[in-house]
């Protein structure tokens, strides 16, 4: 089955652009002229170049000891957290802040949800030296404030937004009505692989980076370029997106996707759309969305604020319809837990949307010694107030999430889980292979 959006921008009944008349223009213009962009060699190039010289590319597949003992699984984590920035957001903005320039675009304007994306656009904004306008929603703004001083130190403006549930559906609303004040000189970086066409494509070929270098890390680490199993949240979809791409083709290979559904979708208050939603229009495009009998947006919920989103990319709509992808819901609980679990078996603080896709390790079903591949795709720093709130919480229930010993030998607990002492030297292997889209 071909997975690729067809000429009129849709992916099966997924997709399209449905705009307002004043932003026609814009889009047809970048409709027109996107895949010649960035086919050009000067695009290839430079962007190519960016990826490694400041972003920091190619990202570690990096082969963790202790989640494969505990599961009886071989799990690597893609790092797209040690990417410039903090997440694989960075990969989109590079390439759109690229396809700015070659539009003669001098104005930038961007959504944000968990902020990673904000400080991303701010960043390539800074680097180019142009205006960038973020808008957010207020209730992000409170609980991701580190990012909130990074977009401002870096000189982007900053807007909460107050309408809604004041979370990324509202600061994407926010964005298109600026956008449409603002057709000719602005260009509107969106995040994820949402939107009206050809956005979403666009984006999934900027993020494809993540598995193209999947391939040729799995070959010189594993032998093959081909996993059992890759996983990865979904939100909109950008980071599933990437890490799916240069597999869609390899029917061997499972691809698990991982909803945020919040405090559990029987509460009404969750925001995984594939078990909550049904066919209808969100910003520009025909997906599947949380929605009313009458059509009516329904507010979605997450802790996670880059997931809390009431609809999907339209990729992954089709994915799901055509059955290539598994979808599961992890719970604000379940994502937390697999936070501190990585956190305390590898040391590494991922970001609440990636501990979603950790999750998947105890909620799905898997083969002994699989090859997974799970998609980090951002790091914590954003998250500590809801990790410090969930640290005191068990505290308080004395559920202790970590039991300090005087035995060097003996095991350390950690909420029902034990870390294995014999972990097995870890494979260094040089990383290889650069994308070019």
């Amino acid at each position: 089955m071909d997975y690729q959006v067809n000429n009129n921008g849709y992916y099966g009944k997924f997709g399209g652009a449905f705009v307002p008349e004043m932003l026609y223009p814009n889009v047809k213009h970048l409709e027109a002229n996107y895949l010649k962009i960035m086919q050009s060699a000067s695009f290839k190039n430079e962007f190519t170049e960016l990826l490694k010289h400041y972003v920091g590319r190619p990202s570690p597949l990096y082969f963790s000891n202790r989640l494969s003992e505990r599961y009886q699984l071989n799990v690597y984590l893609k790092r797209e957290d040690l990417n410039h920035t903090g997440s694989h957001k960075i990969n989109n903005t590079i390439g759109q802040i690229l396809m700015a320039r070659h539009l003669g675009k001098k104005r930038i304007i961007a959504e944000t949800g968990a902020g990673q994306h904000g400080v991303a656009t701010a960043t390539v904004c800074a680097r180019e030296g142009l205006e960038c306008i973020v808008f957010m929603g207020a209730t992000d703004v409170a609980r991701q404030q580190p990012n909130v001083e990074k977009m401002e130190m870096l000189g982007a403006t900053v807007i909460p937004v107050q309408s809604g549930n004041k979370t990324l559906k509202d600061a994407t609303n926010e964005a298109i009505r600026d956008w449409i004040n603002h057709p000719d000189e602005t260009h509107y970086i969106i995040g994820s692989v949402v939107g009206p066409h050809p956005y979403p494509d666009m984006v999934a070929r900027f993020q494809s980076v993540i598995s193209a270098e999947m391939k040729t890390q799995l070959r010189e680490q594993t032998g093959s370029p081909l996993p059992d199993t890759i996983i990865a949240c979904v939100g909109g979809g950008s980071n599933a997106a990437g890490a799916f791409y240069h597999y869609l083709n390899e029917p061997k290979v499972r691809l698990i996707a991982v909803e945020a559904d919040g405090k559990g979708l029987e509460t009404g208050q969750t925001a995984a759309t594939i078990a909550a939603g049904s066919v209808g229009i969100i910003h520009g495009s025909m997906t599947l969305l949380m929605q009313t009998n009458d059509g009516q947006i329904i507010e979605p919920y997450s802790l996670s604020a880059g997931l809390d989103y009431p609809g999907i990319g339209p990729l992954h709509a089709h994915l799901y319809d055509a059955k290539r992808v598994e979808f599961l819901r992890a719970t604000d609980n379940e994502a937390l837990e697999a936070a501190f679990e990585l956190t305390r078996f590898e040391g590494i603080i991922p970001a609440l949307e990636s501990a979603h896709a950790l999750a998947a390790l105890k909620k799905g079903t898997f083969k002994p010694n699989e090859t997974v591949v799970i998609n980090l795709s951002g790091r914590g720093d954003k998250d500590m107030e809801a990790y410090r709130n969930f640290m005191k919480s068990q505290k308080d229930k004395n559920l202790l999430l970590h039991k300090p010993i005087s035995n060097p030998n003996a095991e350390v607990y950690t909420r029902g889980f034990s870390f294995p002492n014999n972990s097995q030297p870890l494979d260094l292997s040089p990383m290889g292979g650069l994308f070019v889209p």
